[in-house]
């Protein structure tokens, strides 16, 4: 048997390309995730808003960037994103804000994409779901009923004391949320929503402490959970304004523990794969049961990532991105992280570039300085006291030197 001295060459074998990541946002927030995201070796597409293509995105991290008029037009975004994707392998979809969730599921359903789906995002984004499947699960939730059948509002009313909250299921950061004090009340205001009414529930308002949860899951196994108390309800906040401020729990504590207890017991019902988290929750002062309250797979609002990063070191932004591109492909390893405490204090300013520099104790690991009429600082420290301490003198300087007060919104801001 001969062979040619001449074989014929084999074609040439081509790398494979880049995965690309199409990451949506109505709102201007993630430069670290866009950023994380192009450190790991991917093309990086952003869908935002025309309105946002002004802000100072992180463009030497993007390679390309797109703006539509409205995110809201389900049947738009899609045609626009199938249209990239004719000359584009989409890979990756991330959703960076929460009110792009349910879209970017929709999109990886649409163009087969791995990743959190429509129906794990429903339990992330829509109240009455989440709440019925804790309930269902036997995770303490405030009695609640759909805003739907006259029937069962009314038994509602009735028969759990108020006052109640009437609560759009998905609006965030307690957007349209409204007090309701009396059966005759309640029944003008669900009769006013006409056929909105649908979109609505009405719960249970349970006076106590309120707590955010921050999550890193991954492979249905949380890696990292971070605990604050909100000194203030946002709702409180979002409706009369005032001084924000949340601090973390005592690591040492039982109130600690039944967190981050309840905490993986949710995520591990609502279904969450992998991703971040950012869960509230309520401690009653009536019968001192944790309530589950809401969820919303993303990173927490109002510098909730760097109050987390002061406490550990860990970027939610940038480990987010680490495990959305990988999506289970490999193995997932959080970074060396440490266990202080971490106190944030925040609220809107009568300056528009406000002085902090008054405020040198050694423990300030943060300063807010990149949003105009809005003051801010973190404190770090590993011990627990110092940090409440820090944060109650803060709050009553922040109120008498930058404390400015608006109207409660109507629309969603950050």
């Amino acid at each position: 048997m001969t062979h040619s001295e001449h074989e014929p060459s084999k074609p040439a074998t081509l790398p494979p390309p880049p995965t690309t990541i199409l990451c949506v946002s109505s709102y201007y927030k993630g430069n670290e995730f866009l950023e994380q995201a192009s450190r790991e070796g991917c093309k990086v597409i952003l869908l935002t808003l025309e309105s946002l293509l002004g802000k100072p995105w992180a463009r030497q991290y993007i390679d390309e960037i797109f703006g539509m008029p409205t995110l809201q037009d389900r049947r738009a975004v899609v045609n626009a994103v199938s249209y990239l994707a004719r000359t584009r392998e989409i890979d990756r979809v991330a959703a960076l804000d929460d009110y792009d969730v349910e879209l970017g599921a929709h999109l990886r359903e649409h163009l087969r994409i791995p990743g959190m789906g429509e129906t794990t995002a429903r339990y992330f984004r829509d109240k009455l779901a989440m709440r019925a499947r804790a309930k269902d699960r036997g995770i303490p939730v405030p009695e609640f009923v759909h805003a739907l059948n006259d029937d069962r509002i009314r038994r509602f009313v009735r028969s759990v004391k108020a006052p109640w909250l009437l609560k759009p299921r998905s609006e965030a950061a307690s957007l349209g949320i409204k007090r309701v004090d009396t059966e005759e009340e309640a029944l003008r205001m669900i009769e006013e929503l006409g056929d909105d009414r649908s979109r609505y529930l009405i719960e249970r308002m349970i006076p106590g402490q309120f707590f955010h949860v921050d999550s890193i899951v991954s492979e249905r196994r949380v890696v990292l959970a971070e605990a604050h108390q909100y000194r203030t309800p946002l709702f409180e906040l979002v409706n009369k304004g005032g001084v924000h401020a949340t601090s973390t729990v005592d690591r040492t504590s039982d109130l600690w523990q039944q967190l981050i207890e309840v905490n993986a017991r949710v995520i591990e019902h609502l279904g969450l794969v992998r991703g971040v988290t950012h869960i509230e929750y309520v401690r009653s002062a009536e019968d001192h049961k944790i309530y589950f309250i809401e969820a919303a797979a993303r990173v927490g609002g109002g510098s909730t990532a760097d109050i987390v990063e002061a406490a550990t070191g860990v970027n939610l932004w940038r480990e987010w991105a680490k495990i959305e591109i990988s999506q289970g492909e490999r193995s997932y390893a959080l970074p060396e992280r440490h266990f202080d405490h971490a106190g944030l204090v925040l609220s809107l300013s009568r300056q528009e570039r406000p002085d902090t520099s008054a405020y040198n104790d050694p423990e300030v690991a943060w300063r807010l300085t990149e949003k105009s009429h809005h003051a801010g600082i973190i404190v770090r420290s590993q011990d627990y006291a110092r940090v409440q301490a820090l944060v109650d003198d803060y709050m009553v300087r922040f109120a008498s030197d930058f404390l400015a007060v608006l109207p409660p919104p109507t629309t969603a801001t950050e």
